[in-house]
């Protein structure tokens, strides 16, 4: 795959991102994608759910929507893979242009509008996969639904059998009215009845809520709440923000929609480092938003993420960046005396508590 992405670097960066996102989904469709040949490091091994991570690090939801290419993903060398998101009925999304590169920052705004070809198709094509890996399923809701409950219980029913974990989306700010349903007691209505769509299936997948970066305080400690009453499985944080940093500076900075990348990862990880605090870390968290190194990963590993997902950068930076990213993740956890992901994780915190007790001894 790299040596065909480095002969195909110059035409994808030409092609508007959408037509560039569409070949690359065709090339690994037709095998040019190739399989990693580069061993993952030991260290970066863990279980997480009952599930068997080769490594943390997975490809966030939006890049496969339709599972078109799971197998192909799983081959590069990602330790998982995240598909969809899908809605229970096809939908075209929002009229194009709808995703915009802002080269000088790292960073895409999309406003994609949860563009689907639906879950009678995705059903289809998780069934007859290869189990070769660890792909879970990010569910929806059609926009025009009168009922979104309805919409996210259908979607888990009727996925769980095919998904090795669920993803409730109620954080996309490109449907409207969608982060409403991040409000503590309407969330708290949605996440008790997917959750017995899911028991109802006869599957029981881990069953997760991705978050917005948007929150106040009073809305972080909510969620938390609501995830440690009901029982869900985990917490993505987090999905793309509405914000527009001052100081991003291509000229596509105000286009209306989700920015991700590199001005995500600030805010994204300190909103990480408050819902793993939130939830005492009772709580598997994946750590999404601006990871673009090694050190991204391990800052939300250390912030309190079990596992993270990558998207954006690898738009600029390529596949490489995948074995880059594992390579320097176990060396930075062996420079520290971890012996595994699973130590670091939320390591941050230990440390503050360490400093907090000795402040407190030495007074």
């Amino acid at each position: 795959m790299l040596a065909i992405y480095s002969l195909a670097r110059p035409l994808l960066r030409v092609l508007p991102p959408e037509a560039a996102h569409r070949l690359t989904l065709s090339a690994l469709a037709a095998g040019l994608g190739g399989t990693s040949r580069t061993p993952d490091p030991p260290e970066l091994r863990q279980h997480v759910w009952g599930l068997a991570f080769p490594n943390p690090i997975g490809i966030a939801a939006g890049f496969d929507k339709d599972a078109d290419v799971p197998e192909a993903l799983l081959r590069l060398g990602f330790g998982f893979v995240e598909v969809g998101t899908v809605t229970p009925r096809p939908q075209p999304g929002n009229p194009r242009p709808r995703v915009f590169r802002l080269e000088a920052d790292g960073a895409l705004i999309n406003r994609m509008g949860f563009n689907s070809a639906g879950l009678d198709r995705m059903i289809e094509r998780m069934r007859s996969r290869r189990q070769i890996g660890i792909a879970g399923i990010n569910i929806g809701k059609n926009r025009e639904s009168a009922e979104p409950t309805a919409d996210y219980v259908e979607g888990v029913h009727r996925a769980a059998p095919f998904a090795d974990y669920i993803v409730v989306n109620v954080s996309s700010p490109n449907t409207p009215g969608l982060r409403d349903l991040q409000a503590r007691a309407i969330l708290e209505d949605l996440v008790r009845q997917v959750l017995a769509a899911r028991d109802q299936s006869g599957a029981h997948p881990p069953l997760l809520v991705k978050i917005a970066p948007d929150l106040t305080a009073e809305e972080c400690a909510d969620i938390a709440a609501v995830g440690l009453a009901t029982g869900i499985d985990g917490i993505i944080i987090s999905n793309t923000t509405t914000a527009r940093p001052p100081e991003l500076r291509s000229p596509h900075a105000n286009e209306t929609g989700g920015l991700s990348g590199r001005p995500l990862f600030e805010p994204s990880t300190a909103l990480l480092a408050d819902m793993y605090r939130l939830t005492e870390g009772q709580l598997p968290l994946i750590g999404v938003g601006g990871i673009a190194s090694a050190a991204d990963a391990y800052a939300k590993i250390r912030a309190g993420a079990s596992l993270v997902q990558l998207y954006t950068a690898l738009v600029f930076a390529g596949p490489s960046l995948l074995t880059d990213i594992k390579m320097g993740l176990a060396a930075l956890l062996r420079r520290d005396g971890f012996a595994s992901v699973t130590e670091a994780v939320g390591a941050d915190h230990a440390k503050v508590a360490e400093i907090s007790i000795g402040r407190s001894g030495a007074s």
